[in-house]
This record gives structure tokens, C-alpha cells and sequence, in this order.
């Protein structure tokens, strides 16, 4: 025990050691981009936005908040999700192909709090506290919509991770090193294609759970809104 506390440059009232390879390392990381290479942080960061716009609905009432929120929540959802199925596959696979292996592993609870549980709950928020989607009726043009609203965030990532390699010298993630050029495009491509099919996947879940929108529930509803907002009962 000694020898570990002399090992340590940690002083005794000093929390966290530093400096290190763990949380120290990840705080002090100066690299162009910034954490803002990982596309697991960038979908945290969309999700927070998501989540803040929704809190401030229930708050205020506010049907703007409420709106934006579920605009953010088509693009969150789905590349969460996306996320979730792509970390804990190639992780399946190997932990270098996301992890380098000169890093330590994040401990379990942070692993799952980052690539698990903001896939679960904005499929929840989606389910169960939104509309089939932002605007009444739904868009007729939502598939379409959305396929290039996924193949846009694929290729802008692609994008961006490659203008973070080219002042690093390195990608974000191993596996994107051990790619061609040609695969990493792929890969992007692929990727972009899930996130539709995810999307898609989460709309059909919807109307499975809560059903189909009809021209005249759609009708009665506004009248409902019409009715309160003039003081009157149907």
C-alpha cells in the first residue's frame, strides 16, 4: 500500500488523480475537436437539447418548446439508437475497434449511462410522450424527410472526422484507421441507411402501440382545441 501512495502524484485532499489517462485525460484533452469528435458525445449533446426543450415545456406550457423538442427527437432517437447498436456491436467484436487500447475501458455505469440509456429513454419519449410527428397531420413526405435528414448527419460526421484527423493525426475511434477510404465511406453509408430504417422502425412502433391517425380523429381534435381556446364544450 505504501508503494502505491508514493506511486501516486495525487496529493492526500486532492479527489481524482491527475495527471492520468482517465478522467484527468479526458478533460484536459486539447485535440481539434475537442470530445466533440466522438459522434457518442454528439448525440448526447443533440439528445440534452432534446430533453432541455421538453423540460421547458412542462414548466412553461409551452407549445414552441414542445415542438422543438420533438423536431430534435427525429434526428436523436434514431442516432441514438444507432449509436447504441454500433458500440456494443464492434464492441462485441473487439473493445480496440472503439476504444484504444493504450485507454482504460470506461467502468460499466458510465458505459451504459453514455451508450445505452439515452437510446431507451428517447425511444420511451417517442412511444409514449410524443406525436407521430412534430406537425399535424403527419407528413406524407416523412420517409423521404427523413432518409435525407440521416444520409445528411452521415456524411457531415464523415466529414468532420476527417477534418479532425487531418490537425490530429488520428481518428476519433481505432476502427476508423483500420478502414480504407473507400470502406469508411461505406461504413457512413451503411450507417446512414440504419438510422432511416430506425426511424422508420419507431414510426411503425408508434402506430402499433397508439394507432393510426384518421381524418376524423384529426377533425375532433381541432375542434377540441378550437372549443377550448374559445371557452366552449362540445
Amino acid at each position: 500500500m505504501g508503494a502505491a501512495v508514493k506511486s501516486s502524484r495525487r496529493h492526500p485532499l486532492q479527489r481524482l488523480d491527475s495527471p492520468s489517462k482517465g478522467f484527468s485525460g479526458a478533460l484536459h484533452n486539447e485535440s481539434f475537436g475537442w470530445h466533440l469528435q466522438f459522434l457518442t458525445i454528439i448525440g448526447i449533446t443533440i439528445c440534452t437539447a432534446c430533453f432541455t426543450f421538453g423540460v421547458l415545456a412542462d414548466i412553461s406550457g409551452s407549445h414552441t418548446c414542445y415542438t422543438l423538442k420533438n423536431y430534435l427527437a427525429l434526428v436523436a432517437a434514431p442516432l441514438e439508437i444507432v449509436i447504441s447498436l454500433l458500440y456494443w456491436g464492434l464492441r462485441a467484436i473487439d473493445d480496440a475497434l472503439v476504444v484504444p487500447p493504450d485507454l482504460p475501458m470506461p467502468p460499466l455505469l458510465y458505459d451504459l449511462g453514455y451508450h445505452l440509456v439515452p437510446a431507451v429513454v428517447l425511444t420511451l419519449d417517442a412511444i409514449l410522450l410524443s406525436p407521430p410527428w412534430p406537425t399535424m397531420p403527419m407528413n406524407p413526405q416523412a420517409p423521404m424527410i427523413m432518409l435525407v435528414t440521416s444520409t445528411a448527419v452521415a456524411f457531415a460526421y464523415w466529414w468532420w472526422v476527417e477534418i479532425c484527423y487531418s490537425y490530429n493525426g488520428y481518428y476519433p475511434y481505432p476502427l476508423f484507421g483500420v478502414l480504407t477510404t473507400l470502406q469508411r465511406v461505406g461504413l457512413f453509408v451503411l450507417s446512414g441507411i440504419t438510422m432511416w430504417v430506425v426511424g422508420g422502425a419507431l414510426r411503425a412502433l408508434y402506430a402499433w402501440v397508439n394507432g393510426y391517425e384518421s381524418v376524423e380523429e384529426l377533425e375532433k381534435f381541432r375542434r377540441a382545441q378550437k372549443m377550448g381556446v374559445e371557452g366552449k364544450s362540445e
